[in-house]
């Protein structure tokens, strides 16, 4: 028997919806992505420039994180960003978002992947911080946004 809760991943492009689903769901409150950025996403996991995965409890998506891994010229070497981190409400507080955590660290050093960043709010900073993440005090994040 798999302790609970027990992590997947990463998941083959074929196994993205029900991810997308459980993401959906949650962070788009319900709206479903487009089919054409789906398949964009699905593309990005067969190549191999992003992985999803999932923590099940009895069976079904508890929590999601998606990676994305990429090269960094300054650092030499590629670098990965926790894009995505979901736990659903029910399952919060009970080891799923340390367990992802644990199995993306997983990851990215079977990819030989030695920085991982990640982009939150205050509200989640904590739990990053008790992670071991550590506030990049030199640099700040700006963004722009194009009409298209």
């Amino acid at each position: 028997m798999r302790p609970e809760p027990w992590i997947e991943g990463p998941a083959a492009p074929d196994e993205l919806a029900e991810t997308f689903a459980f993401l959906e769901e949650f962070l788009r409150k319900g709206e479903p992505v487009s089919s054409s950025f789906a398949g964009l996403l699905a593309r990005s996991v067969e190549r191999g420039d992003m992985e999803v995965l999932v923590a099940r409890s009895e069976g079904r998506a508890v929590g999601v994180a998606v990676l994305a891994f990429r090269i960094n010229v300054s650092a030499s070497g590629l670098f990965a960003s926790i894009e995505d981190l979901y736990v659903g409400p029910e399952a919060r507080r009970q080891g799923v978002g340390r367990a992802l955590i644990e199995a993306a660290e997983e990851r990215c050093r079977a990819r030989g992947v030695s920085y991982v960043e990640v982009q939150t709010d205050n509200e989640a900073a904590a739990f990053y911080e008790a992670a071991g993440f550590e506030p990049e005090e030199v640099v700040r994040v700006l963004s722009r946004s194009y009409e298209l």
